[in-house]
């Protein structure tokens, strides 16, 4: 073992029970979050799995409770790909195609596409030249692999690494051609059956998952809303819960594993990305953001713990990344401080005075006739187009508008209602003009006299 490795684990501090419950409820009570779902194992040992707080429903979370795990998905995809690599089944190394004959592409140098570089996410798919989100959504994996018939590449397959979740929705309907089953029951029956995860399962759309499942965050509080419309079925449909997410982390400590958790290039494996805390020790890891609901994996092979964490809360809180890192740091006797809350409720109270200001605004520039109103005209101009302006952001991720509405539920408030009062100050100018001028040129009758 390495130096740093040994001197890494005499500053651990064995995490217990107690420690994880204590972490998880301050960080609930500091940030508000609604509820969260905690597996913490170390070795083949199960050192806690539990539920905290309520789902977006009111019920208690439990360590049964499924919850969404978002592109955590991805490494069950993968695991699940790889199960058949070990039966001789697929080539994990060969072209796509041997194993899916379905998957075309406008672009012929999809012919060369391998298993490894979906799963890696170097196939050369891209947001950039598919709109995962934004474009047509489909109900099947056979329905979207079709999709991606008219569909180019934005690079040379191998040759650059981008996070495209088509990629792992190719290697789900792979998985189901090869073994001529569902998805859904191939999980059932290979993976999580086997594995000792009877409360998980896979979903093809948002439209499939239990009702309301989570929250978006406005300033501070918590607002019970479903998933916005989206596909995710092998990037990121599976639901799960702390009971089968401890067994999913042993079973990462099986042999065979290490190509799996190893990349060929880059930090991204095969549904795992690697890297090093913030002690410096080895983690292999894997986020999911809904805009809903997060969750986060970590296996740190040093001390041979590993974590799980979902939440309750969308992408824009962070909190299954934020409350895993404090796991992270009390296992490492490293001081983290609780997430400041202030900033980001201080600004969504001031964008919801900002709406209620510009409809005050807006009557009293009717009411004067004046000018600026005109400028109201503005937001209409950026609503429409605002899914392109935040995918811009985002370094060209492909974003729906309905997206954009759970990332900045505050902000977005404020540009609908600037929106409708533009619409509505400029109807009333441009009538009370109409008026004022129709006035003016009406003909003024003279008096008559009679004698």
């Amino acid at each position: 073992m390495h130096t740093l490795a040994l001197c890494l684990l005499a500053t651990l501090t064995p995490i217990v029970p107690s420690s994880v419950d204590t972490a998880v409820h301050e960080y609930l009570e500091a940030t508000g979050l609604p509820g969260a779902a905690v597996a913490v194992t170390h070795g083949k040992q199960v050192v806690r799995i539990a539920g905290y707080g309520r789902t977006a429903t009111g019920e208690p979370v439990t360590e049964h409770t499924a919850l969404p795990v978002a592109s955590v998905s991805k490494s069950i995809t993968a695991y699940a790909v790889m199960r058949l690599v070990r039966e001789g089944r697929v080539n994990l190394d060969g072209p796509v195609r041997a194993s899916l004959p379905e998957f075309e592409m406008a672009d012929p140098r999809a012919a060369s596409i391998t298993v490894r570089q979906l799963l890696n996410q170097t196939s050369g798919l891209s947001d950039r030249t598919f709109a995962a989100f934004s474009g047509p959504q489909p109900r099947t994996l056979q329905e979207r692999v079709a999709q991606l018939r008219t569909a180019g590449l934005a690079a040379d397959p191998g040759a650059e690494f981008e996070y495209h979740n088509p990629n792992y929705q190719v290697a789900a309907r792979l998985v189901e051609v090869v073994s001529g089953r569902p998805f859904d029951s191939y999980l059932r029956d290979n993976v999580f059956g086997p594995l000792g995860m009877p409360d998980s399962r896979t979903v093809d759309t948002a439209a499939d998952l239990p009702g309301t499942v989570g929250h978006i965050t406005i300033a501070g509080l918590p607002v019970a809303v479903p998933e916005p419309p989206a596909f995710g079925n092998g990037s990121g449909g599976v639901l799960s819960s702390a009971h089968d997410m401890a067994a999913w982390l042993i079973a990462q400590t099986e042999p065979g594993m290490e190509e799996m958790h190893t990349p060929a290039k880059g930090s991204y494996a095969l549904g795992w990305s690697v890297g090093r805390t913030e002690s410096g020790a080895r983690i292999i890891k894997h986020s999911g953001d809904l805009f809903t609901a997060t969750a986060y994996q970590a296996l740190l092979p040093d001390s041979g713990y590993g974590i799980a964490v979902m939440t309750n809360t969308g992408v824009t809180a962070g909190d299954a990344v934020a409350l895993a890192g404090r796991l992270i740091a009390l296992l490492e006797n490293r001081s983290v401080p609780l997430p400041n809350v202030f900033l980001p409720r201080a600004v969504d109270l001031g964008l919801l005075l900002a709406a209620a200001g510009t409809v005050a605004l807006t009557v009293r520039g009717v009411r004067r006739r004046s000018r600026w109103i005109y400028l109201l005209s503005l937001p209409l101009v950026l609503l429409p187009s605002i899914h392109w302006v935040v995918g811009w952001l985002y370094r060209g991720r492909d974003v729906a508008w309905i997206q954009v509405a759970y990332l900045y539920p505050a902000f977005m408030i404020w540009l609908v209602v600037a929106s409708l009062c533009g619409i509505a100050g400029l109807l009333l100018r441009m009538t009370t003009g109409s008026s004022r001028n129709l006035r003016k040129r009406r003909p003024t009758r003279s008096p008559q006299h009679t004698s």
